[in-house]
């Protein structure tokens, strides 16, 4: 193990003993994860019937699964970043703050596992014995003392350190920055008018979008999208997302997301022909689209969607309504789950996925009369907190008739809509950790600028320890997240990580409410204000956790479930 004296001061240690030291917390975080492990193997044999998974028995056990959920995201995105600091290397200061960022973790964790030892069939002092861990000690005694976090928020602020340094190729570095300009040339100047008039995304927003192939980041090459044919590349999607996000989250940073599912889904189940009609328009933004899964009383409970499908002459007739269908009204094309056997028994398997198009309309609310057959389409935009700009709405459908072509997969599409649905959202839970993170970039931008520039009690905030501390610790966070989401893009490319991909989603979305809140407290009471961006980007923050997952069921439902039944 490296020695190394408590408290001693971070500039004299090595570089050397730092990337030492890095890969001796990764094996500290690795202690911690068989432990979460093992506490899952524990629920799994309290909660089997006849030796498979009783879903009464796993209620009875929500909230220690939601913490044990939280704690593999937490050491997963510790364990990402400390991946990130090696491959760099040399760069000393990225080495402090991920260490600084594992001990935070460590401890997280720990408390979580203290605070439900009797649910993980844990002695409470068994687990206060890891503290006692010389490497433990070391990285609670030394990375979070209020000493080393004030003097690394202090360089922070010194170097105007807005990102720790990039490891992207060349390739993905030009596409970042290519979105880092269109960011700020394009979407900031409008980002306020539009969320604080509640604007439709204007032309001039969507239509350079579109020539710079944001909505072609998950489509094949073969169709006009920026993938290679050949092989999986998520990463370029992660950083377009990120940028955009960064300018904003409603008026830019979802542009890909409804694309991102419907491309993954048309390409999971459609035909040839329907990938042929479909994606090279989607590819060159020709057709804007939305994703109309939630209803009224169904929420993230995607197998229990109740819109019916009827069989008519060439088609089906839909009846019923959604809600919380983002884009509905300026989008052509919308992606819809609806359930074609009336059998509800059947649950999930009684689903099938629709391709509807539609004009676009402007404003808050449209309806839509079909010409043949009477059928309608009406849509009114739900007031929201923020998240403006793309809108959400409430959708109800009487006897709107789609062709039996629109039907993903035609006739032997029927009934798999559920897979082809999850097949698209895996994509967009780990690109709405994206979003997630150009959130927090932005709200991190707008913390360190105010508080040099912001006089008190004369001094610049920036000059105080408790500041200098906040900053180290946001920095560290939202770099965890970008590493995470890199990390989990390479193994959505090996043909894994979709369990990752909500892990990824459960701790960015998490982290980017904790972020641009600390970004408003840094404000003071101008953060409060509608004037100042960071009053944006918090009540932005606050949908991520809510949208493509709710984090209950996606801890719970999801991730616990999984690794329960791994275990």
């Amino acid at each position: 193990m490296l020695e190394l004296v408590a408290g001693e001061p971070e500039s004299m240690v090595s570089v050397d003993n730092l990337l030492k030291l890095l890969t001796e917390a990764d094996t500290e975080l690795g202690s911690l994860r068989e432990l979460v492990d093992e506490a899952f193997a524990l629920i799994k044999s309290q909660c089997q019937r006849e030796g498979k998974l009783d879903a009464g028995l796993l209620d009875d056990r929500q909230l220690v699964s939601f913490e044990l959920a939280f704690c593999v995201a937490e050491i997963s995105a510790a364990r990402a970043f400390n991946s990130y600091a090696l491959q760099l290397g040399q760069s000393e200061i990225t080495s402090q703050i991920s260490l600084s960022f594992s001990a935070e973790i460590i401890q997280t964790v720990l408390q979580r596992l203290i605070s439900r030892s009797v649910d993980i069939g844990r002695d409470r002092n068994h687990l206060l014995d890891f503290y006692a861990r010389p490497i433990v000690k070391l990285l609670l005694d030394t990375y979070l003392a209020s000493e080393s976090l004030a003097s690394i928020g202090q360089e922070i602020t010194e170097k105007n350190l807005q990102r720790l340094p990039s490891n992207l190729d060349e390739e993905k570095e030009l596409m970042r920055e290519t979105f880092f300009r269109f960011a700020n040339d394009v979407v900031m100047p409008l980002a306020e008018d539009i969320h604080r008039e509640d604007q439709d995304i204007p032309d001039n927003i969507l239509r350079p979008a579109a020539a710079l192939g944001c909505f072609g980041t998950c489509i094949p090459e073969r169709f006009g999208g920026l993938q290679p044919d050949d092989r999986a590349d998520s990463l370029g999607m992660i950083v377009v997302t990120e940028e955009l996000s960064r300018g904003s989250l409603g008026a830019a940073g979802s542009l890909i997301t409804r694309p991102e599912i419907a491309a993954r889904s048309l390409l999971s189940g459609g035909t040839e022909a329907q990938q042929q009609k479909w994606l090279p328009k989607l590819a060159a933004g020709e057709l804007l689209c939305a994703i109309s899964i939630t209803e009224p009383n169904t929420g993230s409970d995607v197998a229990a969607v109740s819109l019916k499908a009827t069989p008519t002459a060439g088609g089906w007739l839909l009846n019923g309504s959604k809600t919380w269908c983002t884009f509905a009204g300026r989008s052509e094309l919308i992606v819809v789950l609806a359930r074609t056997n009336p059998d509800r028994s059947l649950g999930h398997k009684g689903l099938s996925l629709f391709i509807l198009e539609k004009p676009a309309y402007s404003g808050h609310s449209f309806k839509h009369q079909q010409e043949q057959g009477g059928g309608s389409l009406s849509g009114k935009a739900i007031a929201t907190l923020g998240y403006r700009g793309m809108h959400s709405y409430d959708l109800f459908f009487e006897d709107y008739f789609l062709p039996a072509e629109n039907l993903v997969g035609e006739e032997q599409g029927e009934g798999k809509g559920f897979y082809y649905t999850m097949a698209g959202f895996a994509g967009g839970r780990i690109q709405t950790a994206a979003r997630a993170t150009g959130v927090m970039q932005a709200a991190f931008e707008s913390a360190l600028s105010y508080a040099k520039q912001r006089q008190v009690f004369g001094k610049a905030v920036s000059d105080y320890q408790f500041t200098q501390a906040k900053l180290t610790r946001m920095l560290a966070t939202l770099t965890a997240a970008r590493q995470f989401s890199y990390a989990v893009a390479e193994l959505m490319d090996a043909g894994a990580g979709q369990m990752e991909a909500s892990l990824v989603k459960l701790f960015a979305c998490r982290a980017a409410e904790w972020l641009s809140r600390e970004a408003m407290q840094i404000h003071g009471g101008m953060g409060y204000a509608e004037e100042t961006t960071v009053s944006r980007l918090f009540v932005d923050a606050r949908v991520l956790s809510i949208f493509e997952g709710a984090e209950e069921v996606l801890a719970i439902k999801v991730i616990a479930r999984e690794l329960i039944e791994r275990a």
